[in-house]
């Protein structure tokens, strides 16, 4: 395989970072990977905000949850659904702009979103950096709106801690691969014992990392997943114009 595949088969989330800055080139390599990711028509309808700044960086790891490596890592970006650069796009043209009202409109964005984030991620990797991706922006995403003046139209989707790792972290497994890529159809056949050996498979490897207590994958999804978990994100997209009701 060529180093690109090897890069992306061997990543790992790194959440202890040395206390070392990243250049503004550096940054700004990883950031044109991710502007050069596909995007539903060419409206291209996510950003980046970069925090560099400790202050807002150590609020938004306590909107986060408490995720210290949040505030640690020397860049922290944050991915954003944004339909204000197309709602002025709109208004150039005398039409008003819908699709962010629409489930359609969610979609797009935040699969764009995440594609730009999955550039992101490789080319920060290709240079020896760590990442952590950040799902928790979205736990208090009214005062995360507020501190990072995000204008309606736009919404925080996910962020990315980046720097230069202080170890390398153990490598989490994954389920098998026949329950991943599927032939011609979905194929349910398997998929019981498959997430069985899984199971297995994670109960050793929290084990070693000494998360015993997450008990193993099924367990520990299935426990998250009693609930909606950021409770708040319907609410705070209907007040950025999100309405998902289309």
């Amino acid at each position: 395989m060529n180093e690109t595949i090897n890069i992306i088969k061997d990543h790992r989330s790194i959440r202890s970072f040395l206390d070392k800055d990243l250049e503004d080139s550096v940054i700004d390599e990883i950031l044109r990977a991710a502007q050069a990711m596909p995007n539903s028509i060419n409206a291209q309808q996510s950003s980046v905000i970069v925090i560099r700044d400790k202050e807002k960086k150590a609020k938004i790891a306590q909107l986060a949850g408490g995720q210290k490596w949040v505030e640690d890592a020397p860049v922290f970006l944050l991915f954003i659904l944004d339909f204000y650069k197309t709602s002025l796009a709109a208004e150039k043209n005398g039409l008003t702009q819908v699709i962010h009202e629409s489930v359609e409109g969610t979609m797009a964005g935040t699969f764009d979103a995440g594609l730009s984030m999955g550039a992101a991620i490789i080319a920060a990797e290709s240079m020896g950096l760590g990442i952590v991706p950040i799902g928790g922006i979205r736990k208090n995403p009214g005062e995360l709106i507020k501190l990072l003046n995000l204008p309606s139209y736009t919404y925080p989707a996910v962020g990315l801690a980046v720097g230069y790792p202080k170890d390398r972290s153990h490598k989490k497994p994954r389920l098998p691969f026949s329950t991943f890529r599927h032939d011609e159809a979905y194929h349910k056949e398997g998929m019981k014992e498959a997430i069985d050996r899984y199971d297995m498979e994670m109960e050793e490897y929290l084990k070693e990392v000494g998360r015993e207590q997450e008990g193993n994958w099924s367990k520990y999804t299935s426990g998250i997943y009693q609930n909606v978990y950021f409770p708040d994100v319907y609410p705070t997209m209907k007040d950025q114009k999100f309405l998902n009701n289309k």
